[in-house]
């Protein structure tokens, strides 16, 4: 995974002029089918594939955390589960999403050559970013009497209490993983996040089985470990940035970062809005096994199902931010049928990649579940939910595919309502359904699956209905506006 020069890089990614004169040759010079199928993919995985692995390693960072939180007993990994999947997440769902507004001013400026920019946009998102994260500690702080007044059991409830107050570290390193990982890819520095992410999951086992196995620090140990990895990536990160790995785009600390702070927080609070709706939507399910008879059991299994789900995600996941780049930079480009051509090719790889996942999880669900417990109560209810799972898993190898056909031309408002709708109105009340009136453990997964099922139509039919001309001359005009106050 070596660093690629940059004018190779961008002759990969980026549509310029000399592409788009590629794609309109005659027909009887384009490629056939196959190569041009083989020659969008390896544009695909340019992208995709540094962010999966990225992605991949830090999320492993948590399970590795809930896998030995989980030999301390089900009350730990029903807390350090509660923590990570539902509290964490909140904030990790806000912050990330409100991160998306820099991507977005990183990615114009540097398009406009005003590279500079993009080290005052850095600085600007720290700032709004960390007060928000301020904002968000009584997340933390209050977590064991918010829990209580859900209906969570008293010895949950408190164990999770403790377990947040030791991770608000791990929430305070976010606004600066988030702003310094945009910061880097919308530079194509990919790789640089890859390297970092990496080390830091190799870091994190290791001192993980030494708190854990050797210090018997029991679960607050486990959460401190967690603390320190993160803030290892954010460390290694700044100081490729501002040590010589972005010469152009960081030229020190400015005084500027501090002007038109309400514009920023305005475009990132409306994304983070956006992402945390569909990132809390699997998290309610944690919150509502509560609930249920056998508490700590529920609580435990659903949480590694999650776990599970949230891990395989993370590559879908990455085929979303390649198939927006890709999207976006045939639209840029005036180039209607290559993003037409990349979304197809982009959903039949995540497809491909879900029916492997969905495999392994009908054929090896015991040994999989034996990674987080031991406890046999645990095991036998996560075998049944493991069909659930598997077909969870394949859903969400299309939706997010399709979401970042969205994002790449600029509708991310129209997927903040699909999944409102599909989620909160559908998926929602029938899982609620399913405790008021069923108490099913397996009907609340299947509550949530069919929300997933209404947001993947949804955005099928969006998709097959989309207008390609008329979404590459709408990129074509909104490339032409913003970049005009930099020329």
């Amino acid at each position: 995974m070596g660093i690629i020069h940059q004018d190779e890089e961008e002759a990969l990614i980026l549509s310029s002029s000399d592409q788009t004169q590629h794609f309109h040759q005659p027909l009887l010079q384009e490629p056939k089918l196959i190569s041009k199928a083989w020659d969008e993919s390896k544009k695909l995985w340019f992208v995709a594939g540094p962010s999966i692995f990225s992605r991949l390693a830090m999320f492993s960072v948590t399970v590795i955390t809930q896998g030995f939180a989980g030999h301390l007993g089900d009350l730990n990994l029903a807390a350090i589960s509660i923590a990570t999947t539902v509290i964490i997440s909140i904030a990790f769902g806000i912050l990330l999403g409100m991160s998306t507004a820099l991507e977005t001013l990183c990615g114009q400026a540097y398009g406009a050559k005003q590279y500079h920019m993009l080290g005052v946009y850095l600085q600007r998102s720290w700032i709004v970013l960390f007060i928000c994260s301020i904002l968000l500690l009584p997340l933390f702080i209050f977590a064991a009497p918010v829990l209580k007044l859900l209906g969570q059991p008293t010895n949950v409830a408190d164990q999770t209490g403790l377990v947040s107050i030791w991770l608000i570290p791990f929430h305070l390193s976010l606004p600066f993983h988030f702003t310094l990982q945009k910061f880097l890819q919308s530079q194509l520095k990919t790789a640089v996040i890859a390297w970092v992410s990496g080390i830091a999951l190799a870091v994190h086992l290791l001192i993980s089985w030494v708190f854990v196995y050797k210090l018997g620090v029991g679960v607050v140990g486990t959460a401190i470990t967690l603390d320190f990895s993160w803030w290892l990536t954010v460390v290694g990160l700044f100081v490729y940035a501002v040590s010589g790995g972005c010469p152009l785009s960081w030229t020190g600390f400015s005084a500027q970062a501090f002007f038109e702070l309400w514009d920023f927080f305005k475009l990132a609070l409306a994304s983070g809005v956006m992402v945390f709706l569909e990132n809390f939507y699997y998290r309610i399910l944690i919150i509502v096994s509560g609930y249920l008879h056998s508490t700590e059991t529920a609580i435990a299994a659903l949480s590694i199902c999650i776990s599970i789900s949230a891990w395989e995600s993370m590559i879908p996941l990455g085929f979303l931010a390649a198939t927006g780049v890709r999207v976006a930079n045939e639209l840029g480009a005036g180039n209607a049928n290559g993003a037409k051509f990349a979304t197809i090719v982009s959903l039949i790889t995540s497809l491909a990649v879900g029916f492997f996942f969905w495999s392994i999880i009908m054929a090896f669900h015991e040994a999989l579940v034996m990674i987080f417990t031991s406890s046999t109560h645990v095991i036998t209810l996560f075998n049944k939910f493991s069909t659930l799972l598997a077909f969870t898993i394949l859903l969400n190898c299309i939706q997010p595919v399709l979401s970042g056909v969205a994002v790449g031309s600029g509708r991310q408002g129209v997927v903040a309502f699909v999944n409102i709708g599909s989620y909160y109105l559908v998926g929602v009340p029938l899982e609620l359904k399913h405790v008021m009136f069923v108490i099913s453990k397996q009907g609340i997964w299947a509550g949530m699956i069919c929300g997933t099922v209404v947001q993947t139509l949804i955005l099928v039919i969006i998709t097959m209905k989309c207008n390609w001309e008329m979404e590459a001359q709408k990129a074509r005009s909104h490339i032409s506006n913003a970049t005009a106050p930099y020329q």
